[in-house]
């Protein structure tokens, strides 16, 4: 019979997620320090100046998407603020959400149904189907309503 513990697989799970935290924690600094001294603290996108204190709302955003693609000339990093980086990142969930761009040229199509699409169609009679004002035609097909008052 096998002496499990619940209590020695939770502290073998947290020690796991601290080991990852931790090495996440110095794969960050490495390339945030060099992308910090290779290039001026200014958001690519907004164009905010970053110093002191609000150094560290700036943050290192990969071009490419991809975490682990840290050139030596960090050519894969732009500078962003919190806000850019955020919009980024929805601008791309968005893309990939929507199945990318629309071609020059095509509307983007929400896929929903426009309710006052072709609307004056609907109401414009054919020319040889109109019946005359002040017919009886027109009266029985557009009846008064009872609670108008005249």
């Amino acid at each position: 019979m096998s002496s499990f513990s619940f209590s020695s697989a939770r502290d073998t799970h947290e020690e796991a997620v601290k080991k990852m935290r931790r090495e996440a924690e110095l794969r960050s600094q490495g390339y945030r320090d060099r992308a910090l001294k290779l290039f001026p603290h200014v958001c690519a996108s907004c164009g905010r100046e970053f110093s002191g204190k609000r150094l560290r709302e700036l943050t290192v955003h990969h071009k490419d998407h991809d975490y682990k693609n840290n050139p030596p000339d960090g050519s894969n990093w732009e500078l962003l603020c919190l806000f850019c980086h955020d919009h980024e990142h929805e601008k791309y969930k968005l893309v990939e959400y929507h199945g990318g761009a629309v071609p020059e040229g095509q509307s983007s199509a929400t896929g929903l149904a426009s309710p006052f699409a072709n609307l004056d169609q609907l109401f414009k009679p054919a020319a040889d189907d109109a019946p005359a004002a002040g017919t009886a035609a027109a009266a029985a097909e557009f009846p008064a309503d009872k609670n108008e008052t005249t």
